[in-house]
């Protein structure tokens, strides 16, 4: 794949790429959000009876088997190929518009409890989950962060922060540092360790996506905005590893699987390495990535959005191909008051202008402005 650049002709085609994919990988990986019950193994036997292996479209509706009932998530029917008209409501499109009106209200200078103070008044507390919805119920009852983090919080570890990174890593291009404070500054309103190491690195991976020569430079970027020893660190140089030997990736996931068993399907750990698999296994082409990512199991959904959103950076909305963006007719459903039923064209080009007002001085060297 060509080096990506932040050329001005170039970055609105690369944002629009990044949330066109988000939402892609997020609508491909729906269907199957249940890591303990679809695994690798039954995700792909459900592809098979399909005959949709090599999986190069959306999901296929579900087809009659005897002897194994696919139940696929109440969703599905406005998620699977054929059906889908605009995307469906979820939070891991919420929170990338949530992040948007949060820069457009409070600058790059946003504070942890303007985060919050937007969560009140944007976002409905029955479509928040796990940590979120604990710091939710926190911020109403008055508390502050940190504490909001952890006070009755058992999900602090959980992938939540990880999916409201994107919009930090699409106004920060080429700028991974950068990204990881923005997103540090918004994961600590609901999560600690690991947790605020999974929003961090994938807001550079993101950021990087955009100047990194490949995905694999990109990583690499992105793991050293988290501290080494870190247990995603690790989990994340290991898949690079076992990807560097040559092992296929069924093999590398599976041998992941056993070090990162008992931390469950939703935790950030084991969902960075079924999402660094796909990345690199997926070596820049947007359909295998996706693909990959979204077999790999645990939290599809979220993995697909965030593998979808570097991987649509990198080859930019034209490169998409036709049967991930059309289904999507430029449109979100959104549960973010105000929000729903806007154009993806719309937040993509409102995170340009973010991009292009974050501030000469904070720009990698050799960033252009972008003209008009």
């Amino acid at each position: 794949m060509t080096p990506v650049s932040t050329e001005p002709e170039r970055l609105s085609d690369r944002v629009l790429g990044g949330w066109l994919g988000r939402i892609a990988g997020n609508m491909l990986g729906k269907p199957v959000e249940q890591g303990d019950l679809w695994t690798r193994e039954r995700i792909d036997r459900y592809l098979r009876q399909a005959a949709a292996l090599p999986l190069t479209d959306y999901l296929p509706e579900p087809v009659a088997a005897p002897g194994d009932r696919f139940e696929l998530r109440p969703e599905w029917r406005q998620c699977v190929r054929g059906r889908i008209h605009g995307s469906c409501r979820d939070d891991d499109v919420d929170y990338a518009v949530l992040g948007l009106d949060l820069l457009e209200r409070h600058g790059f200078g946003f504070s942890t409890e303007q985060v919050g103070e937007l969560w009140l008044l944007r976002l409905p507390y029955r479509q928040t989950f796990t940590a979120e919805r604990a710091a939710y119920r926190n911020l109403a009852n008055g508390l502050k962060p940190p504490l909001t983090a952890t006070y009755d919080n058992p999900y602090q570890e959980w992938i939540g922060a990880l999916i409201r990174a994107d919009i930090y890593g699409w106004t920060c291009p080429g700028a991974p540092r950068r990204a990881a404070a923005l997103a540090r500054r918004d994961a600590v309103l609901s999560h600690t360790g690991n947790g605020v190491y999974g929003a961090m690195w994938a807001a550079a991976l993101i950021a990087a996506a955009f100047t990194a020569p490949t995905v694999r430079h990109a990583v690499d970027q992105a793991l050293a905005v988290i501290p080494a020893s870190s247990r995603l660190a690790r989990t994340v140089r290991r898949v690079v590893s076992l990807h560097d030997t040559r092992l296929t990736w069924e093999e590398t996931l599976r041998t992941v699987d056993g070090e990162t068993a008992g931390l469950g399907w939703i935790h950030t750990v084991p969902n960075a390495a079924v999402l660094t698999a796909g990345l690199l296994y997926g070596d820049g082409d947007f359909t295998r990535t996706l693909a990959l990512t979204v077999r790999g199991g645990l939290d599809t959904d979220s993995n697909g959005a965030t593998a979808g959103s570097v991987a649509g950076v990198r080859t930019g909305a034209a490169g998409i191909p036709d049967q991930w963006k059309e289904p999507l007719e430029d449109t979100v459903r959104s549960a973010v008051f105000g929000f729903d039923g806007v154009r993806i064209s719309e937040l993509a080009r409102r995170t340009v202008r973010l991009a292009r007002e974050e501030g000469d001085e904070a720009r990698p060297p050799g960033w252009l402005p972008l003209p008009g």
